[in-house]
């Protein structure tokens, strides 16, 4: 008797472990494995447009070129890029800006992406400075703010919410340092990026190289970073996804 039951115990855990095998290889072969799968396995989670989920964008609440409140909240449900600069920059800035106005103009009366230009000087960026830049570079979109608020607290977002390098008195030019990057904001608030050649995710994007050819990206604070054509790329799956 309790050799027939050890034999009927063998017998129903075997169809157990078939039937699982057989579940696991169905899901796998039709693309149902869910992103808590793929992030208990301890790989980068990605979706639809196959671009990784870096994380949550950090919580912000500045003043725009209008004098009113900012906040995340503002690009809900849109694909947005940010940006750190400061108005009075004379060297990378203004291609960052001009690469921003190039990408929006392709994207002509799209409702859900936007831009977020958050300045490093504030003491000197007022709103109403802000106001007068965004005239003179010819900006109309209401999706498009230039941004300020207290020192600290920008800085405490760029580096340590986005992490995105930003310093002061510096002997760079203009008495301000950052990185020249932007970064990729989904729909529902997270950062996002593509891979590089190694399978790794770059994190942000070169916003004063344009063009990203394989082994010519411009080395930007120690790491390849594709240029502006390839987040024109990822803005428009983000927008179809």
């Amino acid at each position: 008797m309790k050799n027939k039951s050890y034999i009927g115990i063998s017998f129903i855990i075997l169809v157990f472990g078939i039937y699982t095998v057989y579940q696991l290889s169905n899901r796998c072969e039709n693309g149902t494995i869910v992103v808590q799968d793929r992030l208990s396995a301890g790989e980068p989670a990605q979706k639809e447009s196959g671009l990784y989920v870096v994380g949550k964008a950090p919580d912000f609440k500045l003043t725009n070129h209008e004098g009113m409140a900012v906040t995340q909240n503002f690009y809900k449900g849109k694909v947005y890029v940010v940006e750190f600069f400061f108005s009075t920059c004379p060297s990378i800035c203004p291609v960052m800006n001009r690469n921003l106005m190039e990408i929006q103009e392709g994207l002509g009366d799209e409702k859900d992406f936007g831009i977020a230009s958050i300045t490093i000087n504030p003491e000197f960026d007022t709103p109403k400075v802000l106001k007068e830049h965004r005239e003179l570079l010819g900006i109309t979109s209401p999706n498009w703010n230039f941004l300020t608020g207290d020192k600290e607290y920008i800085y405490s977002i760029a580096n340590k919410g986005f992490k995105i390098y930003a310093g002061e008195g510096s002997p760079a030019a203009g008495g301000f340092e950052h990185s020249g990057l932007y970064a990729l904001i989904d729909k529902q608030g997270n950062i996002r990026c593509r891979k590089d050649a190694s399978g790794n995710p770059i994190m942000y994007y070169s916003g004063v190289n344009y063009k990203s050819p394989e082994g010519l990206e411009e080395d930007l604070g120690g790491k390849y970073h594709p240029g502006v054509d390839a987040i024109k790329e990822d803005i428009k799956k983000l927008l179809e996804e």
